[in-house]
């Protein structure tokens, strides 16, 4: 008997059964400098073999779903071994037409991620490409996010690089310190549907065990006389989900022009900043490199929604972003270890400093909050539906009312990584749009340098450029802005 897919793991599949828009894969475009020995890039029978060497590091890359769609069903399914794994049916190649720059590379991986992976198989993918400028080459991921949450465990991706020319394995990605909202490269999700607060308030969640209600009950009052420290999380878990649903109630998510019907097709975008500029930016005025990033993407929204004849709400734009909370002990342990933080943008406020002022006290605000504890509580209680209808539930976690944008922020080794000996120079993450989710923001520090990559709908977001270059400005602005903006952050 294979191991099931957990209800977290599976609401990634259904928010994609639920809209032919939605792609839930998580996924990164790499590019390297051409190898040492030949001036150009590896052959795939090479990449093919290598990576085959080390799949060992990753079984679950073997592995298959029992049954392609989660929907309408009494018990998930479970991931069973790929008795027809072929590596050539999940490593191939692409030749960029010329001249292989950025606009070409760009286009293709647009095209490259506006496609699913195959729920026949294992559900992952890679692609080399050659045929770029210099004779570099690059190397191209894609993988369900059923699979894993993009920042706590590795990828395929991480199965290629190596920390040293001479081929030593990299180390597992570096814990976050308890409480730092760093980014996992999570969706942002379907639409549609009643609110969670609704769905909990009609008792929708009651009747699902009804078969051991009292016993269980029994069991669980005799835990909490012996253990009254566990009554007492059970309260701050309580207080902390009231607040996620007064939020999501009472104080639901303004209307926006990215928040619209979109297609299955991407646009991608990207943006470069110097890591040194960004941290010199956060250490004069006081801030984080989270609080600038999330300042920077504030004042390209800002331009983006002005030249849109957007009406501007006070609230800003709420975006959702995730948080890493996988234990050190689960480096290596694929499925998702997240929650989310939900974030209110000053996307309304034309003054650079100002944005930022507003981005920390909301940052400060919800890490001395509770919400990312009553976010997970929500998560937890989707958790005990069944199959049939927690793909309901999940639509109701992710729906538009909760958030508008995702924006993920991944801090990543800070030496330089290679491949076959070939030094990685940059990378392009990949963070998923779904239903009514028109774009979803990435950001990953590598090597020194920082890069925004921006996922769009191709048919609502034509204007990404729009974006980008406010992104640009905005950062400008916050690298020559005198003096501490705010209180000292980490």
């Amino acid at each position: 008997m294979g191991e099931h897919i957990t209800p977290l793991d599976a609401t990634f599949l259904e928010l994609e059964e639920s809209d032919e828009s939605a792609h839930m894969h998580i996924g990164a475009v790499m590019v390297f400098d051409p190898l040492p020995e030949s001036g150009g890039p590896p052959s795939l029978e090479r990449l093919q073999a290598h990576l085959l060497e080390r799949l060992g590091m990753l079984p679950r890359y073997r592995q298959r779903l029992s049954v392609p769609r989660t929907g309408r069903r009494l018990s998930w399914p479970t991931w069973e071994e790929d008795g027809a794994f072929d590596i050539a049916a999940h490593v191939r190649h692409a030749t960029l037409p010329g001249p292989g720059g950025d606009a070409e590379l760009l286009d293709w991986a647009s095209d490259y991620f506006s496609h699913r992976v195959d729920r026949a198989r294992p559900l992952w993918d890679a692609v080399l490409i050659d045929g770029l400028d210099g004779d570099r080459w690059a190397l191209a991921t894609k993988t369900h996010h059923a699979m894993v949450d993009g920042v706590g465990s590795v990828d395929v991706g991480h199965l290629l690089l190596d920390a040293a020319p001479g081929g030593a394995p990299q180390a597992p990605p570096a814990e976050p310190a308890a409480g730092d909202a760093r980014g996992s490269r999570a969706p942002a999700a379907a639409a549609g549907g009643r609110s969670l607060a609704h769905t909990l308030a009609d008792g929708a969640l009651l009747p699902l065990r009804a078969g051991s209600t009292l016993a269980h009950g029994a069991r669980a009052g005799a835990d909490l006389a012996l253990h009254p420290r566990r009554l007492l999380e059970l309260l701050e878990r309580a207080e902390a989900l009231a607040e996620v649903i007064v939020r999501d109630e009472l104080i639901a998510a303004p209307p926006s022009s990215l928040n619209v019907p979109i297609g299955g097709t991407r646009r991608l975008a990207v943006v470069r900043v110097p890591l040194a500029e960004l941290k010199a930016a956060k250490d004069e005025l006081g801030a984080t490199v989270n609080d600038v990033v999330l300042a920077a993407t504030s004042g390209g929204l800002h331009r983006l929604l002005v030249e849109r004849g957007d009406e501007l709400s006070p609230h800003g734009l709420r975006a959702m972003v995730p948080m890493n909370i996988r234990q050190a002990s689960e480096r290596l342990a694929l499925g998702n270890r997240i929650t989310s933080l939900f974030v209110n943008l000053p996307v309304d406020e034309a003054d650079p400093r100002r944005r930022l002022e507003r981005v920390q006290a909301e940052v400060g605000t919800l890490k001395a909050g509770s919400q990312a504890l009553g976010s997970k509580t929500l998560i937890d209680l989707a958790a005990l539906a069944p199959p049939a209808l927690h793909a309901f539930i999940a639509r109701s976690l992710f729906a538009t009312r909760l958030f508008n944008v995702t924006v993920t922020n991944v801090p990543g080794p800070q030496s330089t990584l290679y491949a076959f000996g070939a030094p990685l120079r940059e990378i392009w993450p990949l963070v998923p749009i779904a239903a009514e989710h028109a774009l979803g923001i990435a950001v990953i520090s590598y090597d020194g340098g920082v890069v925004f990559c921006l996922n769009c709908d191709r048919g609502s977001m034509s204007d990404a450029d729009v974006l980008a270059a406010g992104i640009e400005t905005s950062l400008a602005e916050l690298r020559v802005l005198p003096g501490k903006a705010g209180s000292a952050g980490g």
